[in-house]
């Protein structure tokens, strides 16, 4: 029978393949009609050229997209109540028909009345019937929301699994068992364990795949949520929320592409969740139309290769920093090597302002309300009305008239002198945010700056930390990054001199007919490309159409306020969890998200089951959680694997590279996706030399880089010293315990006084409660 189905399935899938055949020869007439338009020359022929080229070019690399399993669902439907077909030819009704089920001797008997078939994209025949549902689509929605409680119109749901255009198997969950359906006059046939299972069983690898084929009801509801207001979304460890999070963009791109095509920015917390989740989008259709960037990188033109001890990191991060940094700001034009003297002739004399005058005029200056490198004109003008005051000439033109005249050739004559502009650009030098940052880094004016803003010992953490940071950047974190942002919203751009266009002007008749802009998408990339290459940037965004935070409970204050610029009037979805949070002052940062959120509604949701960790790791790390968060309630797991935890022990330092190594080589061989070994952050460097060298499966991370990661089995290394690194050590801890979808390994080192079984102390209170049942003896793992 499974073969059989397979076979069915397999002649669908052939059906939709070459049908995706005709359309991409389709789309590949429109692109070469479009360069026969653009052969025309006239203005309007070019601008239909241009979307024309756009959007079939755009179809066809949808097209041409090689997907791992273009076609992984299939429903089996009872007839609609007072269905309507929808756009994609599907019906939208949800509740059966009255008559759907008859009533029969032998039990109830229903006829399957329609079929539809669920892929990435959504593929019509030639008489507009569908193959293929869009997954995203509302016809597609009972795929993902029905249960065995509340089935709707689906008696059977099936995910089907391919590689390239060969069906490789099929996986049937029966939503409505006590009822005998019939397809094509023959009973409708199951296969398989369900879909669920199936693909929490599969292994990881060092990118995440989506989950479109195994969305879960209450994962769909947050997916398909409107987008008008602030989503919310809070859930476990294992939950899916990064992946909820990345298909509700995919979602929302399907829903309005015109509103939010190119507007989407994702931001997650570290470079290593990036790389992960990249390439979720693109196997749903949707490459380059979502900007996914880490904190450390979301100010262009910066990368953030460093992390901050946390002492540091709390005091970057603090609301104190919004309060502090306008002051640096203020003073950045400050330079040692200021002029402290202003001379020029006037009426045939030397005018001089000495260094009080000069003092006087930038508090006048900084009086403005305008960014500080926006306030030179005003610079300018000040400079110049001391020196007339200076020079006495108000005094000899009683005539109103002639003192304004007198004045403005006096502002005009001197103004233009070379000596007076080369003061100027000495005395008020454009600062950007690194410079303006990195005269933090000098302890005694950054102590003057920060009085009653921050303790001395502070000031010390701050300034010596900076001293890493070189002028070109290098050496900055991702606290730094966010620095950088107020810093760039105080200081304010320079305006930017005219530049002529490449290759000289423009006639007058193709500058009044417009045709510089009439140019191809490819074109526009292109010219993009050739300022790349000269070190030139595009102005970089900041009016997303919606934004989403990914681990939004570990953003800071100054985070916060960084990506609150760039979400004014957006929409939002903020995906966390409290009782994963490293940030030490929850109530600071809680103040500027709401700003950032500028006071929209909010819609909450929760996620609640755990489809990563098995019964036996989720046990062990819900104790953790109990001792760093009491009273929150961990999110249940679904499946358990009969393997235990397993604990060693390396005794002291030296062994404890040794200790490593066995432990890794053992989860290697006994899994065949990847190994997380998790470390403390002091610790990361050297644990990378101790597994140089190793496995490619094996990736070393410390334990503020793990966050949304998974892997087939994860080694924690020394829990105490990820424990004792923060304040919020148990919750990074509580993080670390719960990456592994199968095994789990926990090595002691010295400091974690494990007990005779080789469980570390800060682990016992979450075997205790398992400790007094009928299983003690085989919760604490292999003993050393």
């Amino acid at each position: 029978m499974r073969d059989r189905e397979i076979r069915d399935e397999q002649r669908h899938l052939d059906a939709v393949y070459g049908r995706l055949t005709e359309k991409i020869h389709e789309a590949e007439y429109l692109m070469a009609d479009a360069a026969r338009r653009g052969q025309v020359g006239t203005p309007g022929a070019l601008a239909e050229r241009d979307a024309q080229v756009f959007q079939a070019g755009l179809h066809l690399s949808r097209l041409n997209r090689e997907f791992e399993d273009f076609l992984f669902g299939r429903i089996d439907l009872l007839a609609g109540k007072d269905g309507e077909r929808g756009p994609d030819g599907a019906s939208t009704s949800v509740e059966p028909a009255d008559d759907a089920v008859r009533e029969e001797p032998d039990g109830q008997v229903a006829d399957i009345a329609e079929t539809l078939h669920i892929g990435r994209l959504g593929v019509l025949d030639a008489d507009y019937v569908p193959l293929v549902i869009d997954w995203r689509a509302p016809a597609a929605a009972p795929f993902y929301r029905a249960t065995p409680l509340r089935p709707g119109r689906v008696v059977r749901r099936r995910v089907i699994r391919s590689r390239g255009r060969r069906v490789l198997g099929v996986e049937d969950d029966l939503l409505r068992p006590g009822l005998r359906a019939s397809l094509a006059g023959r009973e409708l046939p199951v296969v398989g364990d369900g879909a669920l299972l199936a693909a929490l069983g599969r292994e990881r690898g060092h990118r995440m795949t989506d989950i479109v084929a195994s969305i879960q009801a209450e994962q769909d509801e947050v997916i398909r949520a409107p987008a008008g207001k602030v989503t919310e979304v809070s859930g476990g460890p294992g939950t899916g929320k990064t992946a909820v999070a990345l298909h509700r963009a995919a979602y929302l791109l399907y829903q309005d592409r015109r509103r939010y095509a190119g507007g989407i920015l994702v931001v997650s917390p570290t470079p290593l969740l990036v790389s992960y989740t990249e390439g979720v989008l693109p196997s749903l259709g949707e490459e380059g139309q979502v900007a996914i960037r880490a904190l450390g990188s979301l100010v262009d033109g910066f990368e953030a290769d460093a992390y901050d001890e946390q002492p540091v990191a709390a005091v970057k991060g603090s609301a104190a920093m919004a309060r502090l940094l306008p002051r640096v700001a203020r003073e950045a034009t400050e330079a040692d090597d200021a002029p402290d003297r202003l001379r020029v002739v006037a009426f045939g004399r030397r005018v001089e302002l000495d260094a009080d005058a000069l003092a006087r005029v930038r508090r006048q200056v900084l009086g403005g309300t305008a960014p500080v490198n926006l306030l030179r004109p005003r610079a300018r003008r000040l400079l110049l009305d001391a020196l007339w005051e200076r020079s006495g000439a108000a005094a000899r033109y009683p005539d109103p008239e002639l003192a304004a005249e007198a004045r403005d050739a006096f502002f005009e004559d001197i103004g233009d002198e070379d000596t007076f502009r080369e003061f100027l650009a000495a005395w008020w030098p454009e600062r950007t945010p690194l410079q303006a940052l990195l005269t933090m880094a000098d302890e005694r004016r950054l102590a003057r700056q920060a009085r009653r803003l921050l303790r001395p010992r502070e000031i010390r953490l701050l300034a010596r930390s900076l001293r890493r940071v070189t002028p070109d950047g290098r050496g900055l974190s991702a606290h730094d990054v966010a620095l950088l942002d107020e810093l760039r919203a105080l200081l304010g751009a320079p305006p930017k001199p005219a530049r002529p266009a490449p290759g000289g002007g423009l006639d007058e008749l193709d500058a009044l007919a417009g045709v510089a802009e009439l140019t191809t998408y490819a074109e526009r990339q292109e010219r993009r490309a050739e300022r790349g290459e000269r070190g030139e940037r595009d102005e970089e965004r900041f009016d997303y159409t919606h934004v989403i935070v990914d681990e939004a409970q570990d953003l800071t204050p100054m985070q916060w306020r960084m990506v609150g610029r760039r979400g004014r009037q957006a929409s939002w979805t903020v995906v966390g969890d409290p009782a994963q949070s490293s940030w030490t002052a929850p109530e600071e940062a809680a103040a500027e998200r709401r700003a950032a959120l500028g006071g929209r509604s909010v819609r909450r949701f929760e996620l609640t089951v755990n489809y990563r960790n098995p019964a036996e790791i989720a046990r062990v790390a819900d104790g953790v959680l109990a001792r760093a968060m009491p009273g929150a309630r961990p999110p249940r797991a679904v499946r358990s694997t009969g393997v235990l935890p397993r604990y060693a022990v390396a005794g002291t330092e030296e062994a404890l590279p040794d200790a490593v190594r066995a432990e890794a080589e053992r989860l290697l061989s006994e899994v065949s996706g990847t190994v997380g070994v998790v470390v403390a952050m002091g610790l990361r460097a050297t644990a990378r030399s101790w597994l140089a060298g190793a496995d490619d499966r094996l990736v070393v991370l410390g334990s503020l880089e793990a966050k949304g990661l998974e892997y087939d089995a994860t080694l924690v290394v020394a829990p105490a010293r990820i424990a004792d690194e923060s304040p919020a050590g148990a919750r990074v801890l509580y993080v670390a315990l719960t990456r592994s979808t199968q095994r789990l390994t926990v090595l002691s080192g010295p400091g974690d006084a494990p007990d005779e079984a080789g469980v570390p102390e800060a682990l016992r209170a979450g075997t205790d409660a398992d400790a007094a049942g009928p299983d003690a003896a085989a919760v604490s793992g292999t003993p050393r």
